[in-house]
């Protein structure tokens, strides 16, 4: 395999280490390196792109790209260049900061960045200091991503008008899966969702309409093709009232399918080409037994007990004291209509719940 990066904050942590003469033991400061590289990676998602609170940013319609100036201890500001749009702000980097994260020890080929200690600070308007970050060894196995072939798929949509959503709906599956030579068990997987965008007392054609979409998978080509799609035409003037679809079904898709998985670090040959001359990397690896923590950065800021809140509370949208950031899941989302669930945060964000009043003045 060639690569100009193994991870995304490599393009900060390589350049940034280099500078400072950083050994590969110096944990605080490639950690700092890698939360720099973090905020960075996704270029304007750190000056205002899809954050959740976009109104408060001035500019976006073009947005300046973030700058981290990483300091010899491995602390940074994060900044943009002067007179672009957007803003960086401790919201817009923090934003950026969950993005595509799980656990707080975030884990590299490098270091272990231990997200739990990170502290934010705005310095001036558009200058946001990260500091205090720990970083342990990283770990023992190595992330690889597989990608192969995973059949093939067709989906097929359809629209519902009016009253009886639901038995309209239903009515399609029962027609189409006894057209279909061994029904719905004769793929490999089948996906149907009823997606109610319809309103109630529709003032526009459009505001009645809800979607079927039906999506098959087999490793048959032809069994997903047109030999499925057909079926679905053939329903057109032979089901319920008000039916009319994308268009005709055409031939079948391939699809790739996303697996992550670990190797043990040492399996991984990493070699750097430099003039022609090649240089064999070693891996770094964890101690036996691993060690909480190291180096002489500040430790772990301690836990601030929270405060439940008391007293009346009213019904309001979850986006009103909360925001979110969804990153790519294009492996756990590949039948929705958002195939990278991109906007799973803001739908969470409307969700209606409970919220105590003084959370809300």
């Amino acid at each position: 395999m060639i690569t100009g990066r193994v991870t995304d904050a490599a393009l900060a942590l390589g350049p940034a280490a280099w500078r400072h003469g950083w050994g590969r033991h110096d944990w605080n400061a490639l950690a700092g390196a890698v939360v720099a590289g973090h905020v960075i990676e996704c270029g304007t998602q750190a000056t205002g792109g899809n954050y959740a609170f976009f109104t408060e940013v001035p500019g976006l319609e073009q947005p300046g790209f973030p700058i981290a100036e990483v300091a010899a201890d491995g602390s940074s500001v994060i900044t943009k260049h002067p007179g672009h749009g957007g803003q960086v702000s401790v919201g817009t980097v923090t934003a950026q900061l969950l993005y595509e994260i799980g656990a707080p020890a975030y884990l590299n080929p490098d270091v272990t960045a231990r997200f739990d200690t990170i502290r934010l600070s705005e310095e001036a308007p558009d200058r946001v200091r990260i500091s205090g970050v720990c970083g342990d060894s990283p770990p023992a196995t190595t992330k690889v991503a597989l990608n192969y072939q995973g059949g093939f798929r067709s989906t097929s949509t359809l629209y519902l008008a009016g009253l009886d959503i639901e038995e309209k709906a239903a009515l399609v599956e029962r027609a189409l899966w006894a057209s279909v030579p061994g029904g719905r068990e004769a793929f490999a997987e089948v996906d149907v969702s009823l997606l109610r965008t319809d309103k109630p007392d529709p003032a526009s054609n459009e505001e009645a309409l809800a979607q079927l979409r039906i999506t098959v998978k087999d490793p048959d080509e032809r069994k997903v093709g047109r030999a499925f799609t057909g079926r679905i035409t053939e329903l057109a003037l032979a089901s319920y009232p008000g039916l009319f679809g994308t268009g005709p079904g055409g031939a079948a898709q391939a699809y790739g399918v996303y697996w992550p998985a670990v190797v043990p670090a040492p399996l991984v040959w990493q070699e750097v080409v430099v003039g022609g001359e090649r240089h064999l990397v070693e891996p770094v690896l964890p101690p036996d037994p691993p060690v909480v923590a190291s180096g002489d950065g500040p430790a772990r800021p301690p836990a601030v007990p929270g405060r439940v809140a008391d007293g009346p509370v009213v019904r309001a949208h979850l986006g009103r004291i909360a925001g979110a950031r969804s990153g790519d899941k294009g492996g756990n989302a590949s039948n929705r209509l958002d195939g990278q669930a991109k906007s799973l945060g803001e739908w969470l964000r409307a969700r209606v719940i409970a919220i105590p009043e003084e959370l809300l003045r």
